[in-house]
């Protein structure tokens, strides 16, 4: 079982943040780390979650209504007087561009299936082909269309649908967007495996976040792999490898 960090190492870190995505990548053996894209009022790629920041930060309102120098102004408690920022696209591949060379993953989420967001598939892309990391980079969204988009761009670009149930993502999948890999929701196998027999299966995990909190039982991955799950996305890989 290939094991990716979910919003970094978010059990023990705050989500989507510098420090998350760095304990992420000191992990050894770890495949890769997933993240979420946004854009902001003025064109800015910003790594955060959820539409609004009102969940993460101790402001209100849409990432989409806030300039870059807005948004910088937020913090993220992480205990300790050590807030951080919503980073940038471009501050994150500067933090794991030396470890791209080593064989990390970036799974890069476009969260573009409330809002459109025009323009963000040629700017993630132009990033990722400036850097020479498009074999360390997997895009994935919910929005088949942009999938469609980003394969224009780059015909080699590494793909994945989301959705809850897997066999949603497979009706994507075979509808033309170009995915090789299928993200469901881990408990969204309502499939046999032979049937999605093929595809890369990247189950993700929800759960809680940040701040650490009691887990209980470990994962059983016999399990997860008899359904057909090839690879995690988890908030707490540390625990896993």
């Amino acid at each position: 079982m290939k094991i990716w960090a979910h919003r970094g190492c978010s059990q023990m870190y705050p989500e989507n943040t510098l420090l998350a995505f760095e304990k992420a990548a000191e992990i050894s053996n770890l495949a890769g780390i997933e993240l979420d894209v946004q854009r902001t009022k003025d064109g800015e790629l910003v790594v955060i979650h959820d539409e609004r920041v009102d969940r993460t930060t101790e402001g209100i309102g849409f990432v989409r209504d806030y300039t870059f120098n807005a948004l910088r102004r937020l913090h993220i408690d992480a205990g300790d007087n050590n807030n951080q920022q919503i980073p940038t696209m471009e501050e994150v591949f500067d933090l794991l561009q030396t470890h791209f060379k080593t064989g990390l993953k970036l799974n890069i989420e476009l969260k573009n299936s409330v809002y459109s967001y025009d323009g963000m598939e040629e700017q993630i892309v132009e990033m990722v082909h400036r850097r020479g990391i498009q074999n360390a980079v997997v895009y994935s969204t919910f929005y088949a269309k942009s999938l469609e988009k980003l394969k224009k761009l780059d015909e080699c670009a590494n793909l994945a649908i989301l959705d809850t149930k897997i066999s949603d993502c497979l009706y994507k999948a075979r509808g033309g967007c170009g995915a090789m890999a299928l993200h469901p929701f881990w408990r969204g196998i309502d499939l046999a495996a032979a049937q999605f027999k093929g595809y890369t299966v990247r189950a993700w995990m929800s759960g809680h976040l940040y701040p650490e909190k009691p887990t209980g039982a470990m994962l059983d991955f016999t399990s997860l792999e008899a359904q057909g799950i090839s690879e995690i996305i988890l908030n707490e890989p540390e625990r896993y490898i």
